[in-house]
């Protein structure tokens, strides 16, 4: 079956996907936003790729390189073996600075025999808009274009760079190396340099994961999910991407098919929240000063989400020269949903915004522009939060009061009052807290629907949503409430088919979704579980992580029928959840073990 398998590098500045035979098939220079070198998933005959082509007698199996970001394909007949290291180097500069160069190294080593491999090396810059010219100089193979504006790339090579461009057979004696670079070399690298680089970038990555806690259930999954949340980070600015990709379509064939490489303030507010938990500061910090940098004026409306360099206009357009991945068009650049208005997006910056000052109390350097957003928030909420939206799934068609943007209201609500607490603003509180009750009261009156004996999507609609179950998370409803439990249920009997979730059964602007978001799935795992069905919530998530790639990544969405991976790839939202219901399963565990040792001291 054809599935997402690809493994991600990247180094916190651009990543670039490589398929389980070691073809590298997505990577956009210098930045995660640029237009693509390589987007042979997008287009399989122009798109480009840089390939590590062997002839059948070979096996290939790929694999992280344990606790890092090193993604090692091996090649062997058991005779003749070489492995292709792929990674985009990342290190502690002298200066104490992250060294992260637009560039992808594929370290090949040697391992034994007489092995032999063709190169297929074909960049095509500018989306493939134009012809992509290769040439060979003295210290490099250098490509360029001009067709729609000048590009180049330049490739540095151990190997024969006549054999490389013309696709010839190549034996390998001894390790070597490319190294693919968005800049041209000031000292040029060798196998020795690279082989440092290599190792530079792996201690890296081990010192990452070293400060990570470990968990006693599914710990192997929560490190790689967490690794994957760092690469979709960008240390530029602080903002943390969606996904790696554009255009991977939520169903082959079909239309829905979006641009990712974006911050959306839902998304990353969510992952920042995860990733604090886990211990890494420093992402938590750098996002919490892109918002601050965002906000200039006290009454300015977020937007639902921001270019990665802080960009306001995020303009889309279709790129109708690529066929999409397996024939989906179209593929856009861009993304028309920032001009959309979703109310969630408040309660869910308050409640990160709360959460790195119970963490980082001592040490927060910005708390008076934290308190500043925290009240512009609230008069932003108490202006609006009675207006119909969009929602969280983003329907493009006629705004509607949904359930979820009411509940992230009362969210922002509740959060910026302890705030208020924990930075002494008691004046405030009295205030706060009256619209606190007011939007809580309204949910219970609109969003309950007796008949299905549930909380449903929007005020007054008999349909179901998956984000719904999010209200025992932030705190709006007790697990063990009956309101809570029959929504679960109610939720469990509409919206899930063979253990995999819909969000939604209403037609949308599409039709019928035919795939399964994956998040909503991780969502309705862990509120199996917090209801007190702990078996069945672990036996579901087993399944569910049985569905990922070989290398124990996720993209959006899961095909029903297929079980393949569509949308794009890797998705942070899918990986976030993944470890939030990992956590869980692993704090009951610990809960039970530090209860039962005191049980027999006593």
């Amino acid at each position: 079956m054809d599935n997402l398998d690809y493994g991600i590098i990247g180094n916190c500045r651009s990543a670039a996907l490589i398929s389980k035979n070691g073809s590298l098939d997505w990577c956009c220079l210098p930045e995660f936003d640029s237009s693509s070198v390589f987007a042979k998933i997008l287009d399989d005959k122009i798109g480009g790729s840089f390939e590590i082509s062997v002839d059948d007698s070979y096996t290939v199996h790929q694999q992280y390189e344990e606790n890092t970001c090193i993604l090692v394909t091996t090649f062997s007949d058991n005779k003749n073996i070489f492995e292709v290291h792929d990674f985009m180097p990342r290190y502690y500069s002298e200066d104490g600075g992250c060294h992260t160069p637009p560039e992808i190294v594929r370290y090949i080593k040697y391992i034994s025999g007489s092995p032999k491999f063709k190169v297929v090396y074909n960049p095509k810059l500018e989306y493939a808009q134009g012809e992509t010219s290769t040439y060979i100089k003295p210290d490099f193979i250098a490509s360029l274009t001009h067709t729609v504006k000048f590009d180049t790339v330049f490739l540095y090579t151990s190997f024969d760079k006549e054999k490389v461009v013309n696709g010839e057979e190549i034996e390998l004696k001894e390790s070597g190396y490319f190294l693919l670079g968005y800049n041209e070399k000031i000292f040029l690298p060798d196998t020795k340099k690279i082989y440092l680089l290599l190792q530079r970038t792996k201690v890296y990555w081990l010192n990452w994961v070293e400060r990570t806690p470990t968990y006693k259930k599914f710990n192997d999954q929560i490190i790689r999910s967490a690794l994957t949340l760092k690469l979709l980070s960008y240390d530029k600015t602080g903002a943390v991407l969606a996904a790696a990709t554009t255009s991977l379509p939520e169903t082959i064939g079909e239309v829905r098919n979006w641009d990712y490489r974006f911050c959306w303030i839902r998304d990353a507010s969510m992952v920042i929240k995860v990733v604090s938990e886990l211990g890494h500061k420093n992402v938590a910090k750098r996002y919490l000063q892109f918002i601050i940098d965002l906000i200039p004026d006290k009454d300015e409306k977020l937007q639902i989400m921001y270019g990665i360099n802080k960009e306001k206009k995020l303009t889309e357009e279709t790129l109708d020269h690529l066929e999409g991945y397996k024939g989906s068009k179209p593929v856009r650049v861009g993304n028309a949903a920032y001009k959309q208005r979703q109310n969630d997006i408040y309660g869910i910056l308050m409640d990160v915004i709360y959460e790195q000052l119970v963490m980082f109390d001592t040490d927060i350097d910005n708390g008076e522009e934290l308190w500043t957003i925290t009240k512009g928030i609230v008069w932003i909420v108490n202006n609006h939060w009675q207006e119909p939206d969009k929602g969280i799934w983003e329907f493009r068609t006629e705004d509607r009061h949904f359930t979820f943007s009411k509940i992230l209201c009362w969210v922002a609500l509740d959060r910026a009052i302890k705030v208020a607490e924990i930075l002494g603003k008691k004046h405030k509180i009295k205030k706060w807290k009256v619209l606190e009750q007011e939007i809580r009261q309204d949910i219970y009156d609109n969003a309950w629907n007796e008949e299905k004996q549930s909380f449903t999507q929007s005020y007054g609609s008999p349909d179901l949503d998956a984000s719904v179950l999010l209200m025992e998370s932030y705190g709006f409803i007790k697990a063990k409430d009956p309101k809570f439990m029959s929504t679960v249920k109610a939720i469990e009997k509409e919206l899930s088919h063979e253990g995999l979730m819909y969000r939604y059964k209403n037609e949308d602007d599409f039709g019928l979704p035919s795939s399964s978001f994956t998040i909503c799935t991780f969502w309705f795992i862990n509120s199996l579980f917090k209801i007190g069905e702990e078996e069945k919530a672990i036996k579901h998530f087993e399944k569910l992580l049985s569905y990922s790639n070989h290398l124990g990544l996720f993209s959006e969405d899961i095909d029903f029928k297929t079980k393949r991976l569509l949308g794009n790839f890797p998705q942070a939202y899918s990986h976030l959840a993944l470890i939030e219901c990992a956590i869980n399963f692993s704090k009951k565990d610990s809960e039970a073990t530090i209860k039962e040792s005191f049980v027999h001291k006593e």
